[in-house]
């Protein structure tokens, strides 16, 4: 009996602890927070983009700078010269802005990241995050994804090829996965 009664006290907690989760990232707006501005555009099929309000990039479309042409999405030539460490770096980078809790409620679903980069440093300019209203990381706080954009703009670097050089911008996003 006493089994059976803590079973359902643990099971009532968890509903109430996942009900009580706050979704910050339900409606299109702009969140000011410790000095820094971003804005949570949600689209009608709930998708979220969050980026810092200063950002230049987010809904510009990468073209080669000499003649205006768009980008192909699907022949685009390779933008960076190889390297071995950027993109375990990158994930390191999002596995430390989480905390233990936030990664557990994470768990089996994931967000997209989307960097902006300059091709003429090779420096992460912008990031921009995307994620559905329902989806967890919906109630993380803007301070883990601010943490986020700071330290992929401090720590993370490419190298540009000539044809990178070319570009308004060079766009790269990855899809991670707790």
């Amino acid at each position: 009996m006493k089994r059976t009664i803590l079973i359902q006290l643990v099971i009532v907690c968890s509903v109430i602890s996942s009900i009580a989760q706050t979704n910050y990232y339900e409606t299109t707006r702009t969140l000011v927070e410790n000095g820094y501005t971003y804005q949570c555009d949600v689209s009608v099929a709930k998708m979220v983009t969050l980026y810092n309000k200063v950002n230049q990039y987010t809904y510009v479309d990468q073209k080669i700078n000499a003649t205006g042409e768009l980008v192909p999405i699907g022949g685009m030539k390779e933008p960076f010269e190889d390297d071995n460490w950027t993109k375990p770096r990158c994930y390191e980078i999002v596995e430390r802005a989480f905390s233990a809790e936030q990664a557990s409620r994470m768990k089996g679903r994931g967000i997209t990241i989307a960097m902006y980069i300059s091709p003429l440093t090779g420096k992460v300019m912008e990031v921009n995050f995307q994620f559905t209203t329902f989806n967890p990381a919906a109630t993380i706080p803007l301070s883990v994804y601010r943490k986020i954009e700071t330290d992929l703009k401090a720590n993370i670097w490419f190298v540009p090829t000539e044809f990178g050089k070319k570009l308004n911008y060079i766009m790269l996003w990855w899809r991670y996965n707790f």
